[in-house]
């Protein structure tokens, strides 16, 4: 496998940290949540983005609570070179430049980092991002939602919605790949990763959204073996991973 020179620190359920060489990244934080404990956790991410001599970028794929913290907006009060990508379904009290609200299907540029929103089957985008010779997609809640006990016409419907949205990405080369394995989905938990990597290739797969049950990723990780993408196991939170 290509060394990438990259630091990855799961947080927890879809949240990341990624770190390259000029570059720090957050994906879908949303722990310490105002009503929430001492707030330990997000005090140390936000001590990493305030203190940091890299250039800072937070994504945020949608609003749902267990993908979006507004604590994080405090931290550009902070340092202001902080750049934020927010799904448009998020509505910040606090509006500044540093501060892009995106829909599905726009590309945007700011300074090296290149940032492409594409689509979701639950709500808000997911991103696909170039940043220092590393492709990194973050799927956000986009996955095929095969709930077993759905009517029929849901059931066709959600996996419409899927391979439409996976598609319109046919093409692009992706090196790492942030995508949900979610038990609640019971038997059809693997459907959406496994359809992911058929068809797109991505070099290495991380799995999210899969709450604590690190058990289902080691059958995940069985499911794909045949396949060239890497797929690597979380075991805990925070982990990091070095590529």
């Amino acid at each position: 496998m290509k060394n990438y020179g990259v630091k990855i620190t799961y947080l927890f359920n879809s949240g990341f940290i990624v770190e390259t060489e000029k570059h720090l990244l957050l994906f879908d934080y949303y722990q310490d949540q105002a009503n929430q404990g001492s707030h330990e956790k997000s005090k140390k991410v936000e001590k990493k983005f305030v203190d940091t001599d890299k250039k800072a970028f937070i994504f945020v794929s949608h609003r749902h609570k267990d993908h979006f913290n507004p604590v994080i907006l405090e931290w550009g009060k902070l340092r202001a070179e902080i750049n934020y990508f927010l799904s448009n379904d998020i509505k910040p009290a606090r509006k500044n430049e540093g501060i892009k609200l995106v829909a599905p299907y726009q590309q945007l540029e700011v300074d090296d980092l290149n940032t492409k929103t594409y689509g979701s089957t639950d709500e808000g985008v997911s991103f696909l991002v170039k940043v220092d010779e590393l492709t990194l997609f973050h799927a956000g809640d986009l996955n095929w939602w095969y709930w077993w006990d759905d009517p029929e016409e849901e059931i066709k419907m959600a996996e419409h919605r899927f391979k439409a949205e996976i598609e319109k990405m046919k093409g692009e080369r992706i090196d790492l790949a942030f995508f949900p394995v979610d038990p609640r989905l019971e038997h059809n938990y693997s459907i959406g990763g496994e359809y992911f990597i058929q068809q797109l290739h991505p070099k290495v797969l991380i799995p999210m959204h899969f709450g604590t049950d690190y058990e289902i990723l080691s059958s995940f990780v069985a499911k794909v073996q045949d396949f060239d993408t890497k797929v690597l196991k979380i075991t805990g939170s925070p982990q990091e991973i070095l590529l």
